[in-house]
């Protein structure tokens, strides 16, 4: 495996960007190759033979890139794919989900967390198993929040039905006196002001790209993972199953730099 190959990140659609954006700030000379799919998005409410279909189908896209490692960037394909992906792979894979409930332990307080995610990723409860192998004694609250994910895809951030949607759907959790949130999808960081808004400045928001780009750090680290060529700018690759002028607009505006997008070859996407 040469240093220099691309890590290949994959999600549902904008959302990894958060932790895109992580990875090239902590592993600068990092070559990324991002593929979003956009049309199918959400994942979060779809079955769980299609989210795995899905998920597998943009791995396979980006080994036949030669990527040297993967982040899953989704949470709710993490939380369907995860241990496959381990079994199947030599390729260094990482999720997002034990990061983050890493970082919530490290934060919380009272041991009062609360995990918000997609229909999927609450149901297969793979954020409190994660927990509780952790710290047993953890209370844990958990909530699914299916309308988040398309306010980021169809760019209503700055919306008043943004605020009115997100204060609906939390209003359950307002009562568990919880001290620490975990944004359980990664679309769900764009709204963090939003939710702490609603939630009150008492409440930590854990969101896991951190995290999980430090971890992939350490692996590189570990493995003698880490490029050795340091010297060049590294291009990197954006990839679309959905409207790449969209995707461009929304990844500059988060990355806070230019980037490229193209579209994901149809084949890549062809079952919906």
């Amino acid at each position: 495996m040469k240093r220099q190959q691309a890590i290949g990140i994959i999600d549902s659609g904008v959302g990894g960007l958060t932790v895109a954006r992580e990875i090239l700030r902590q592993l600068p000379h990092e070559q990324i190759i991002y593929v979003g799919d956009n049309a199918r998005c959400p994942y979060g409410s779809r079955p769980t033979h299609e989210i795995r279909a899905f998920s597998f189908q943009l791995i396979q896209f980006l080994q036949n890139l030669d990527v040297k490692a993967l982040v899953i960037a989704c949470n709710t394909a993490g939380a369907v794919i995860m241990d496959e992906l381990y079994a199947s792979t030599n390729l260094p894979a990482i999720g997002v989900i034990e990061p983050g409930a890493r970082a919530a332990i490290a934060a919380t307080r009272s041991g009062r967390i609360g995990v918000i995610g997609t229909e999927t990723t609450i149901r297969t409860a793979a954020y409190e198993r994660a927990l509780k192998r952790m710290n047993p004694e953890l209370t844990i609250t958990s909530l699914a929040c299916p309308a988040f994910v398309p306010l980021v895809e169809q760019q209503l951030l700055e919306t008043v039905n943004a605020h009115d949607v997100i204060e609906s759907t939390l209003s359950p959790l307002k009562r568990e006196q919880l001290d620490t949130l975990i944004l359980g999808c990664t679309h769900y960081p764009l709204l963090a002001p939003l939710i702490q808004d609603v939630l009150g400045a008492s409440v930590t928001l854990i969101n896991s790209a951190e995290e999980t780009a430090r971890e992939l750090t350490d692996l590189f680290t570990a493995r003698a993972l880490h490029t050795d060529n340091a010297s060049a700018e590294p291009v990197h690759q954006f990839f679309t199953s959905g409207d790449t002028h969209i995707f461009q607009e929304i990844g500059e505006q988060w990355l806070g730099r230019e980037i490229r997008v193209q579209s994901l070859p149809t084949a890549v996407s062809q079952m919906d």
